[in-house]
């Protein structure tokens, strides 16, 4: 951490105009340095104002506070099926206010990000609501089949921090029928994920996860030429674990639109996660998955 060092002399109020060189100089007063943080990634600092080379966040001055915004859910028409269009409507409000927050900062390249799981762990959407005048966002879908999923919001209301909010939502599907919750039995699925036009592999240090500790996911690109960025990012990641409690979204540690990138991660429990990495390549994004399983720590 760098010290300013500022020296400070003394003038006298006095008809002196002038200071004896022979008098001793003043103490040196250190000067606190100032923290510019990421408000994504806090581990990147700087004691300048700038940008962070991971995410591309303006940096910040000071580590703000986490504070929850919370993120309001309606689907229209309030009854609905399986396979019938519905608009989902996003509102947040402002934690010390109840007002709706009307202002937001771009986050690679948008204000608003949607993420949706099925409870299968087979159906994943990255997409990105239409803001409105008022606040809110706007998005149109049909929901492919009957069960739970979980719909995230990630946005950073100005004045706030980044936010990812999950709610939950149970979709029906034909008259009469039951809608059947159950965890779904996961298989580990390491190895090569073949895409729309690239083959992407994993490989974790270490080979087995463990929870609460520090894992290096390294994704191998085949073909390794005509990697560009995807909203701002080298890639993006959302790891999901096999209960749908735990969704965390990340972009690379390290890359340089070459065919090596590495992700970090502390998964938080022992589960087994299913993990969707997308990049793009010649224009197409490509959409990985793989299955991961987390030990505890012996």
């Amino acid at each position: 951490m760098r010290i300013v060092l500022v020296l400070v002399f003394s003038l006298s109020l006095c008809a002196q105009t002038t200071v004896d060189a022979k008098q001793p100089a003043a103490p040196i007063a250190p000067v606190a340095p100032q923290d510019y943080v990421c408000p994504m990634d806090k581990d990147v600092r700087s004691d300048k104002p700038g940008f962070c080379p991971r995410c591309g966040m303006k940096l910040v001055l000071g580590i703000p506070d986490d504070v929850e915004y919370p993120m309001e859910l309606k689907i229209r028409p309030a009854v609905f099926r399986a396979g019938e269009k519905v608009q989902l409507k996003f509102r947040v409000t402002d934690p010390h206010t109840g007002k709706t927050v009307d202002h937001f900062e771009v986050v690679h390249e948008r204000l608003f990000h949607l993420f949706l799981v099925s409870e299968d762990l087979q159906y994943f959407v990255h997409e990105h609501p239409v803001p409105q005048p008022d606040g809110t966002f706007l998005y149109d879908m049909a929901f492919p089949k009957p069960g739970m999923y979980r719909v995230a919001g990630d946005f950073y209301p100005t004045g706030g921090t980044p936010q990812l909010i999950a709610k939950t939502v149970i979709v029906p599907g034909a008259p009469g029928s039951e809608v059947k919750l159950a965890n779904p039995s996961l298989e580990p699925e390491l190895g090569v994920s073949h895409c729309t036009n690239m083959d992407v592999e994993l490989v974790t240090e270490p080979p087995q996860p463990i929870a609460g500790m520090k894992t290096l996911l390294f994704f191998h690109i085949k073909p390794g030429d005509g990697i560009e960025k995807y909203i701002g990012a080298w890639g993006h990641m959302l790891v999901a674990s096999d209960d749908l409690i735990d969704l965390i979204h990340d972009h690379p540690f390290i890359a340089d639109g070459g065919p090596q990138m590495q992700f970090n991660i502390i998964f938080p429990r022992a589960r087994t996660y299913k993990i969707w990495v997308q990049f793009q390549r010649n224009g197409v994004v490509n959409t990985a998955s793989f299955t991961v399983p987390v030990a505890e720590l012996k």
